[in-house]
């Protein structure tokens, strides 16, 4: 299964309904991960720039995707961003590919 880092921004709207109830919202989200087949390996919640940390497996591309449009779709999350993550070794792959290839940046 492919990994993902999600991270986003609770709307203040978000926020206010969070407070006037509290509750785990990793908790409540975890089943649309399932639905798509999927599983949150871990959450935190952050200060700075975004509010939410996620990483999660998901099947491929795509129940990613659909994931991502469901929460963005749904209104309290802004700045919604799913990056794909590869391991070192996969990366350490990538680049024994990429010393392979010859390629010449425009100008060149």
């Amino acid at each position: 299964m492919a990994k993902y880092l999600i991270t986003g921004s609770y709307t203040s709207a978000a926020w206010a309904a969070q407070i006037a109830d509290p509750k785990n919202r990793i908790e409540v989200v975890r089943p649309a991960f399932e639905k798509m087949g999927g599983s949150i390996e871990s959450a935190y919640l952050s200060f700075g720039e975004g509010d939410l940390v996620i990483i999660a497996d998901m099947p491929d591309n795509v129940s990613a995707a659909a994931l991502s449009m469901a929460v963005s779709a749904g209104g309290g999350v802004a700045n919604l961003k799913t990056t794909p993550l590869i391991s070192v070794e996969d990366a350490v792959s990538a680049m024994k590919k990429a010393a392979e290839i010859t390629y010449a940046p425009p100008g060149n």
